[in-house]
């Protein structure tokens, strides 16, 4: 591997599952999160990757809205159900068309398909790694702060 693609040292590498029922897309952005240094696990439907989190450390998912049988919206409740730390982002066409965001969908991260989206998803993916690394327990941040737990 070249040192282009190597995952800066502030970050270490991510498993990354990309959920996306159109081919193309998912080894667009497979490729593209590969190109940051992340391993990158895909799948094509909702039911798969739930159980792909069932029996691997995910760090990060990133599904698309419209997924076989069981859409990006379903996926996303039942990831926050049965992973509730595990952090989300949703991509989507319709994001401006619909107002989707962060807060009435769910997700840690709402990307609108669009010429920007590459470097969007990006920027998401490590601001929610970074958030997921340097956040601690409540036990530590109440220690920290010199209060009983």
């Amino acid at each position: 591997m070249s040192s282009r693609n190597s995952t800066p040292a502030s970050e270490p590498q991510a498993l990354i599952l990309l959920v996306n029922s159109n081919a193309d897309g998912r080894m667009a952005r497979k490729a593209v999160l590969e190109e940051q240094g992340h391993r990158v696990v895909v799948s094509s439907s909702g039911a798969d990757a739930l159980d792909h989190c069932s029996r691997e450390k995910i760090d990060l998912v990133v599904t698309d809205d419209k997924l076989r049988r069981m859409d990006g919206f379903d996926l996303l409740d039942r990831l926050r159900t049965q992973f509730p730390n595990l952090p989300v982002i949703l991509i989507s066409d319709f994001v401006d068309a619909l107002g989707l965001n962060e807060e009435n969908t769910g997700a840690d991260a709402v990307i609108q398909k669009s010429a920007n989206e590459v470097n969007h998803l990006i920027r998401a993916v490590s601001r929610l790694l970074h958030r997921k690394i340097s956040k601690k327990p409540a036990s530590q941040v109440l220690k920290a702060k010199g209060k009983a737990v």
